[in-house]
């Protein structure tokens, strides 16, 4: 052994091979301080040793190293731009030294190697993967480029198209992907990389593979001539400005630092990206995207714990109510390997639920994401039944009838006769409390809410509602199935509208009445979209969601919070609904909605709801993009501190996963917290007061003005007041 740390080493093996070894002390191998620190240390063993006459990289975990450690990011980050660009070049300075190496070097390559494990590749002279590799650069995926070396390597070694695929991107490809483009040298049988990885060197110590000639174009500028480069370069910043737009940064300067770097060697690209990485961590982008990852985790984190509590696990279910939702949760609970019954009254419905369930499958089998075999494998976990007795022996069953709490309860009182009493039932509703359906249950402990977001298979949340009797097991066992289910569960309390409807409305308060004073729905619909980023403006979400299904719910959101969210007069939603414009179900709402010649969805301003609208609203107005801005996220986020400091919601993490994966809040602004946060708080307080006339939703808590004046953040600080 010539080192050994405590993340690293390095033993001297026959003809003078030293094999360096990652094997962290955790469950995966991951590039922090302390690892670089013993990464220096491995060079100058390895260099002091006068028998070393080859490296081979390996890892002793089942993924070979996952990149760098991102909890080390946020707070290093918060140094200035020019203190950033000597740290990061610290760190590529190793990967620089140990490329110098005077020796042939191998990478064999298992499992997973990603962002700084991809770029530990990168350094070396050969790489040699398994053929379950999975290999990339998604540091994209966080608001940054790769920063120790990838934008100099890669594109030297696969090309400047393909390189700039690969970062901007940040997708993972499998081991033949990567053998094609020429960054693998070749792949083997998960048993043959250790044999094949000291053959290869062999050959290389021997003189029989040309180490330096594998090494030296990754030390000179890229080759490609003046008009190559334009094309080159142009055509990708063409394709990166449509696809990423103005909000997210990184794919353009990286793909701008590319451009800068391609006539320069190795030293001089380097500064590039060192300079081009500190630019992109300073940016709001990049803390969002960082942070957005790190409540993920959290949230993941949580559905694992609770996963290994549970001392039952979910092996059958059962779904009351056939139609779309209670179609695609079938889907989605079959297509994870959960057999699951789903039961209706009638044969039409039962027919309409299981079309669902297969259009998804086609959808899926007409992509090339899934074949015949497996659409029909998940079909059979599909058991439609007309009879209580075929769920006698579900583990969980998930109510999901009609939205009326009359019905829900007679559904719930008849299905919990036939279950085990060991058996869990949960409803499927977005606004009726669970401590009211509890009533109409005998064993209340065994019941909580289940909420899954249409289209099922689409929206990665589900909230896991507790009501006050719910018991700690039922809820750990109803977690640990949508997590199984491939979903992201997060559990709040049971209040008017639960976590992410609670927080939604009084948006769509701020909405209405911008309407009513002037403002045209159309052009709100295009701030929020193309300046703040949401995926639908507010006036095209209420037509999606249903302009009746919103209607009924802002009377239950007015009746649960009689002050802050009492019912507009003259409600531009309500004056929809009483004309039958219920949005896309039936073609007309904000919108008329159709088709284009190609037979996709379109969507025209309608004049029918501006005439109706005219009778009560203020004459035309125009709003500046701030102001609308400010109508509308000042009551969404004062909501969601509400949901904090009552404990509706647990974390700050998850408060801004829920809008993430619940209703697509811009990611690139990491959740309302993380949007809170970055604004600050004093902004906010100060931009909430200029409106605090217009109503309680603008009003802000006591307890945000504390946490401005102490200085805190929320993702470190309990808020919780009730």
């Amino acid at each position: 052994m010539i080192y050994q740390g405590n993340s690293l080493s390095a033993q001297l093996l026959e003809d003078g091979i030293v094999e360096f070894k990652f094997d962290a002390q955790g469950s995966v191998n991951k590039f922090d301080q302390a690892t670089f620190k013993e990464f220096i240390e491995v060079i100058e063993a390895i260099n002091n040793c006068p028998d070393a006459k080859a490296v081979m990289v390996t890892s002793a975990k089942p993924a070979f190293l996952v990149g760098a450690d991102i909890t080390e990011f946020l707070e290093t980050f918060k140094q200035p731009e020019e203190a950033l660009v000597p740290w990061v070049k610290k760190a590529s300075d190793v990967f620089d030294a140990f490329e110098d190496l005077n020796m042939p070097t191998l990478a064999a390559i298992n499992g997973v190697a990603l962002g700084g494990g991809c770029e530990m590749t990168l350094a070396c002279d050969f790489r040699l993967a398994d053929t379950k590799v999975s290999i990339g650069l998604p540091e994209v995926k966080l608001g940054l480029m790769p920063g120790f070396g990838g934008t100099v390597r890669l594109p030297r070694l696969i090309g400047v198209d393909n390189a700039v695929e690969w970062m901007s991107t940040g997708k993972a490809h499998k081991a033949e992907q990567a053998l094609a483009v020429g960054l693998l040298d070749a792949v083997v049988e998960p048993e043959n990389l250790r044999d094949s990885a000291i053959s290869m060197l062999k050959l290389a110590i021997a003189g029989k593979l040309d180490w330096r000639a594998k090494r030296q174009p990754k030390l000179e500028p890229i080759k490609l001539s003046k008009i190559e480069a334009i094309m080159s370069f142009t055509t990708c910043k063409g394709m990166i400005a449509a696809k990423a737009g103005k909000h997210y940064p990184a794919p353009m300067v990286m793909v701008n630092t590319l451009e800068q770097a391609a006539t320069h060697d190795r030293a001089g690209a380097m500064a590039i990206e060192n300079a081009g990485f500190a630019k992109l961590a300073k940016t709001d982008a990049a803390t969002a995207q960082i942070g957005l990852f790190m409540a993920d985790q959290v949230v993941k984190g949580k559905a694992k714990k609770a996963s290994k509590q549970v001392e039952k696990a979910v092996n059958k279910a059962a779904v009351l109510g056939a139609g779309i939702m209670g179609g695609g949760i079938a889907y989605q609970s079959a297509y994870k390997g959960t057999p699951i019954v789903m039961k209706d009254i009638n044969d039409q419905a039962l027919d309409l639920g299981l079309t669902t369930a297969a259009g998804i499958l086609t959808k899926q089998v007409e992509r090339g994401r899934m074949n015949a075999k497996k659409m029909a494998s998940v079909l059979n976990n599909i058991t439609p039944s007309l009879s209580y007795d075929s769920v006698k022996d579900a583990d969980v069953v998930v109510e999901a009838v009609v939205e009326n709490p009359k019905v829900k309860g007679i559904v719930l009182a008849e299905v919990e006769q036939v279950i085990s009493e060991e058996a869990i039932l949960t409803s499927n509703t977005s606004t009726i409390s669970i401590d009211l359906l509890a009533k109409s249950v005998k064993r209340p402990e065994k019941f909580c809410g289940m909420h899954f977001f249409n289209p099922v298979h689409k929206m990665p949340l589900v909230e896991v509602i507790r009501g006050k009797d719910t018991s700690d097991e039922t809820v750990a066992s109803v977690v640990a199935y949508a997590a199984k289910m491939g979903k992201s569960p997060i559990v709040v309390n049971d209040c008017p509208g639960f976590y992410v409807n609670r927080v939604l409305f009084p948006y769509f308060a701020g909405f209405s009445q911008l309407v009513l004073e002037g403002a045209d729905f159309a052009a709100i619909d295009k701030v929020m979209e193309k300046q703040f980023g949401w995926p639908m403006g507010p006036a095209y979400l209420l037509d999606v969601v249903g302009v009746d299904t919103a209607d009924h719910c802002t009377g239950v959101m007015s009746a649960g919070f009689p002050t802050r969210m009492k019912k507009l007069e003259n409600d531009p939603v309500s004056t929809l609904y009483s004309n039958e414009r219920y949005g896309q179900k039936n073609g007309k709402g904000f919108y008329d909605h159709g088709k284009d010649k190609r037979g996709r969805p379109s969507k025209v301003p309608a004049e029918t709801a501006y005439q109706l609208f005219a009778e009560n609203c203020a004459g035309k107005k125009d709003f500046s993009s701030e102001e609308i801005i400010a109508r509308l996220m000042i009551p969404m986020v004062n909501e969601v501190i509400r949901c904090l400091e009552e404990g509706v919601v647990d974390t700050a993490a998850e408060a801004d996963m829920g809008l993430i994966y619940g209703i697509g809040f811009p990611p690139f602004r990491g959740g309302p917290i993380r949007y809170l946060e970055t604004l600050g708080l004093d902004n906010f307080i100060a931009m909430a007061d200029k409106y605090a006339h217009l109503g309680e939703i603008y009003q802000v808590t006591d307890g945000l003005r504390e946490m401005a004046k102490s200085g805190k953040s929320y993702f470190f600080t309990d808020v919780k007041t009730a």
